[in-house]
């Protein structure tokens, strides 16, 4: 999959690898615990690109001589306060030693927006669906879920050298993914829309205050919601993060600053960071905030940021309990902060997922008396 490009066909042996890929990764789930699952995003080379196959109007290219090479950085105003270790490459996900010097701009590529943005990865969704109904059959699973990226996290990488504002950009992403959106929920799965931009768009835009940042991102949480029109908000999860890179994170927005952003989005469940050390604190702002009537609440309680250890389920249950109090324990899934392919080994990964169960069967024993 790494050396493919966004959009590139599978060939047969590739195909059936990722077949069995999503078969395994759906069955382990259920095996540990896991009620909610999903197709490893095995389908897609990246998480992060993969949409770039899906969109006509783009090129993506190497740079040339004065194209910032930083663009989209979600670091930027981070790194301003701890310049040592950014220089030595210590950002990353899960890296502990210093990185070489990162290569010449020259030799970096840039993706441009250079024409109409139209969707054109119908075969792409039509396998991804049809891979992740096959591998559930026979297995014990409550619901199916597929990802997708929201159309500010596609925005915030790519460079618009076709429409005459940004905004005008943005919102031709949301009309173009629209189709996948739908296709999705038509099928009867769950749409997990990934939306890391909503909080670390902060990041990106080092010169904006709180309250420029706010209107800015009111204008993303328009995008998203123009995306899913006709869609049902029970079919639709939104999650959130501050972009997972191991850092210090000292100037992340505060979720206080932006929940009633992220409650505008229409969608029936909001997957938070929380498990983390610059957020964990954060169940205290459901102490001052009310969850919308009809709405659910999916905190990590497991996450990435110590990827050699496996939380324990008390510890779990505690996270659980402690968002239960305040919004009400029918109103509470447990989740992970983010995905956790950045765990030091796939045996611990699997370990964290049962804790993460055992924890929600504590929590649910003292909640509900059962």
């Amino acid at each position: 999959m790494a050396e493919r490009r966004d959009g590139d066909p599978f060939d047969a042996e590739l195909e059936a690898r990722v077949r069995d890929g999503v078969k395994e990764v759906v069955r382990l789930q259920a095996e540990n615990g896991v009620d909610i699952v999903n197709d490893g995003e095995y389908t897609k080379r990246s998480w992060q690109t993969y949409s770039r196959g899906r969109l006509s109007g783009i090129e993506q290219r190497p740079l040339r001589e004065g194209e910032d090479p930083n663009y989209g950085s979600i670091t930027a105003r981070e790194s301003r306060y701890f310049p040592e270790f950014f220089a030595q490459g210590l950002a990353g996900f899960g890296r502990r030693q210093p990185q070489p010097a990162a290569p010449l701009a020259a030799t970096r590529e840039g993706v441009f927006c250079i024409g109409p943005l139209t969707y054109i990865g119908q075969q792409e969704y039509t396998r991804d669906i049809a891979l992740i109904k096959e591998a559930a059959q026979g297995v014990q699973v409550e619901e199916l879920v597929l990802t997708a990226l929201a159309p500010a996290t596609i925005e915030h990488w790519m460079r618009n050298q076709h429409y005459d504002r940004q905004e005008d950009m943005l919102f031709a992403i949301a009309d173009a993914m629209h189709e996948e959106y739908k296709a999705i929920t038509d099928a009867g799965i769950v749409l997990q829309l990934d939306d890391p931009d909503l909080p670390d768009g902060y990041h990106v835009h080092p010169q904006m205050t709180v309250a420029d940042y706010r209107a800015y991102a009111e204008v993303r949480v328009e995008a998203i919601n123009r995306a899913l029109r006709g869609i049902a908000e029970e079919m639709v999860r939104l999650h959130i993060c501050w972009g997972s890179t191991h850092h210090p994170h000292t100037q992340d927005i505060a979720l206080k600053d932006i929940i009633d952003l992220v409650f505008k989005v229409k969608a029936q469940c909001y997957s938070i960071e929380a498990a983390n050390p610059q957020h964990e604190h954060e169940w205290q702002v459901f102490e001052d905030v009310k969850l919308p009537d009809g709405k659910i609440l999916m905190p990590g309680v497991i996450g990435h940021c110590a990827p050699e250890f496996v939380e324990h389920p008390e510890l779990v249950a505690q996270r659980l309990e402690r968002y239960a109090r305040l919004v009400g324990k029918e109103n509470v899934i447990a989740g992970t902060d983010c995905g956790l392919q950045r765990v030091a080994h796939a045996s611990v990964q699997w370990a964290k997922f049962r804790a993460m169960a055992e924890g929600a069967r504590i929590a649910s024993q003292r909640l509900w008396g059962a």
